[in-house]
């Protein structure tokens, strides 16, 4: 992994878009980062599991060992091509830059990186890496505890050329009537590199798969608060502004994730790192300065 998404709208909110409540105390919420670098690793067949473990194995302790500040998650998809994105997140385009200059600088990092996406690459059928920016006024609650998440439902949607007012009328439109759904959420990207025409990526992240069953049984509800001049409205826009959609289900993999340590303290059975293995003092990669 070197360093770097959808059924309509309406539909994947209505199948997608709950979260369930509970009791319990409010946890710490992770908002959304405005820049997020997302790589795509498509696996060849028999080639994913352990064995694409074990080689993406090889950068996380690269950056375990470095004490690199910059970190990732992975997530294996469980619909469409067998496939594993990994999440980089990024406070602007800048620290993009920097990060990737400090890895360049780091020469000893760098050489351990490029053995790995060596060994790493004879799995991989295809890769490529998209950059998305984060849309907050089309999202809805995104800070979510997103140590306690393990799945990540992904929609992308390719916008006509020419509509991108009519979108931004439909997500309005989809985000008032859910605005009166409790505990529904998503997190609304737009892709700047990497991505065909005008593209959105809707990401909501989901505890367990059961949040879906229950999303499932909630459609009354955003049918109500839309109405049926709104749910025609709903259609009009859709069939009008979006060209392509396609939506698909990922199961968060911390065997190849480099988490950040208030994940790892929140969470610790499921985002613990294995120590690192000793290596040769030249192979040692320094740490960044």
């Amino acid at each position: 992994m070197n360093k770097i998404f959808i059924c309509g709208l309406g539909a994947l909110f209505l199948w997608g878009g709950l979260a369930i409540a509970t009791a319990q105390e409010e946890p710490a919420t992770t908002p959304p980062p405005k820049v997020l670098q997302v790589i795509r690793e498509f696996v060849k067949p028999g080639k994913g599991g352990a064995a694409h473990d074990k080689a993406e194995s090889a950068f996380v302790q690269a950056f375990v060992r470095a004490k690199w500040p910059t970190h990732y998650f992975a997530a294996a998809a469980l619909t469409g091509r067998p496939r594993v994105l990994f999440f980089v997140a990024y406070d602007s385009f800048d620290a993009w830059e920097k990060d990737n200059l400090a890895t360049q600088k780091n020469t000893a990092l760098s050489a351990v990186l490029d053995r790995a996406s060596a060994n790493d690459g004879e799995l991989l059928s295809d890769m490529d890496t998209s950059v998305l920016t984060y849309n907050e006024e089309q999202s809805l609650r995104a800070p979510v505890d997103i140590a306690h998440m393990r799945y990540f439902e992904i929609s992308l949607y390719r916008v006509r050329p020419g509509h991108r007012a009519q979108w931004n009328e439909l997500v309005k439109l989809v985000k008032a009537a859910y605005e009166k759904v409790p505990d529904t959420h998503w997190a609304m990207y737009e892709a700047v590199f990497g991505q065909e025409d005008v593209t959105y990526v809707v990401i909501i992240p989901r505890k367990s798969a059961s949040e879906i069953d229950q999303s499932m049984m909630n459609e009354k509800q955003f049918v109500e608060a839309m109405g049926e001049d709104g749910m025609k409205k709903l259609v009009e826009l859709e069939s009008g502004a979006v060209e392509f959609t396609q939506s698909n289900l990922f199961q968060f993999r911390p065997a190849m994730s480099y988490p950040r340590d208030e994940w790892v303290k929140a969470d610790p059975e499921f985002w613990k790192i294995q120590a690192p293995k000793p290596v040769k003092a030249e192979e040692k990669p320094a740490t960044k300065p």
